[in-house]
């Protein structure tokens, strides 16, 4: 296969050789000899490395009327994913060998990208004892991220178990910092607004008691510690604080994060108290926002997870109190990046490819992925235009899940192709 005309990183147009799932040359634009199987025309598109996520909810098994572990996959290569960390908080909880070696199996079959299951922390994710951590590393799955996410490991005597356990292979720990006595009822930042709707608040210093604490035990037992869609200003700097002590902590940042803030669940488009806003950790004020871009510029924050998480119709069009928390954000990602870093000159296609494929890959030790486009490397790639508009339409999505806030919005750029080993799996924006 060529892929003719491309820019890789934004640069000079090449084409790129594709071998036996691997880059076997990359050319001048033009200039490749004719008879290949297959050329694909990149009409002058970015070509990065292909996304990671490390922070994917498939709801397989348990929730497939929310998603599929095919259709979650479909929606993650329509955003440009040639692979995802599927989170382990379905049903039943993935804290044994047997069930993340199903969702990997899974993953396989569907074909449409790689999936690394997420091992629970805790037993059923209940919070008091170990799951089987050393099971999981050591079955088909290779299991190297653990996470309770949906909860927080509050105790903190288990999080220091947890963190000098996974020392033994290398893993990590990926902690949802919510501390639960803060956030007992809380439904959405707390501040004058939650004021005066009189909505429960869910105040920052909720996730940043708990991100301040694990940082400690991580550079107490020596272990990597990695922080869940970070939300508050306060949060980036416990964690440019610990980096700087040379500490083993990494963070992630939502696409939601980065653009959407509070105000919205008073003022939006679709009215005031709309579930399509009621998120975990909730949207915050414009000031966080402002800090949280500024900490993925600098690398405070390392990578963009999409904590993707599908809801069923009847979870989210009821009334706030009882609406499920949580958006679907793997097929609007790119776009939602590209308008609050790349398009306010935060980041180039550089800074976008570290923090959404290179970094994601290394810090979730996936093999394969998340490498540099060269010669020799496997041929992961998201073609993507970002000259392009388009309308977010959730019917056109291929999750089983419509729960977007970007319904409506016209955003930035559109993924046009995506090649997993050298097999495409979207091309001209469709499934492959």
């Amino acid at each position: 296969m060529i892929i003719r005309n491309v820019r890789i990183l934004g640069g000079e147009p090449v084409d790129i050789h594709i071998e036996d799932g691997v880059i076997g040359a990359i050319t001048p634009a033009g200039s490749a000899a004719a008879g290949a199987v297959q050329v694909v025309d990149g009409k002058g598109a970015i070509a990065l490395p292909g996304l990671v996520d490390l922070h994917t909810h498939l709801r397989e098994p348990g929730r497939e009327d929310a998603e599929t572990v095919l259709t979650g996959t479909q929606s993650a290569a329509r955003g440009g994913y040639t692979a995802v960390h599927a989170m382990a908080n379905t049903s039943p909880v993935a804290d044994t060998a047997g069930v993340v070696e199903q969702v990997y199996r899974l993953g396989q079959e569907g074909g449409y990208c790689d999936v690394q299951p997420v091992g629970a922390v805790t037993v059923g994710l209940e919070g008091k004892q170990l799951a089987e951590l050393g099971a999981m590393a050591d079955s088909a799955a290779r299991v190297r991220v653990f996470s309770d996410d949906g909860k927080c490991v509050d105790d903190a005597v288990l999080m220091r178990r947890a963190l000098e356990y996974v020392k033994a292979f290398d893993g990590v720990v990926a902690q949802h910092a919510q501390e639960p006595r803060l956030t007992q009822g809380a439904q959405m930042n707390e501040g004058v607004i939650s004021g005066r709707l009189g909505l429960t608040g869910w105040p920052a210093v909720a996730e940043e008691a708990v991100i301040a604490r694990d940082c400690l035990l991580a550079a107490h037992v020596g272990s990597r510690l990695h922080v869940c869609h970070v939300s508050t200003a306060g949060s980036v700097e416990i964690i440019r604080w610990a980096k700087s002590k040379g500490w083993n902590v990494t963070a992630e940042v939502t696409p939601h994060h980065l653009l959407l803030t509070d105000d919205l669940v008073e003022d939006s488009p679709v009215g005031a108290y709309n579930p399509i806003y009621k998120v975990n950790p909730p949207l915050r004020t414009r000031a966080d926002v402002e800090a949280l871009r500024q900490a993925l510029a600098d690398g405070t924050i390392d990578v963009v997870a999409t904590d993707h998480a599908p809801h069923p119709v009847e979870d989210k069009e009821t009334e706030w109190l009882a609406a499920a928390m949580g958006m679907v954000g793997l097929e609007t990602a790119l776009s939602v990046v590209q308008e609050a870093m790349v398009d306010t000159g935060l980041l180039d296609w550089a800074g976008v490819a570290e923090r959404m494929s290179i970094e994601p890959a290394r810090i979730g030790r996936l093999n394969g992925h998340g490498q540099p486009l060269e010669v020799g490397a496997p041929a992961n790639i998201v073609l993507y235009d970002p000259s392009a508009r388009t309308e977010v339409d959730p019917a056109a999505f291929a999750s089983k899940s419509r729960n977007t806030p970007y319904e409506g919005m016209t955003l930035p750029g559109r993924v046009v192709a995506t090649f997993l080993r050298g097999k495409p799996t979207v091309l001209e924006g469709k499934l492959s």
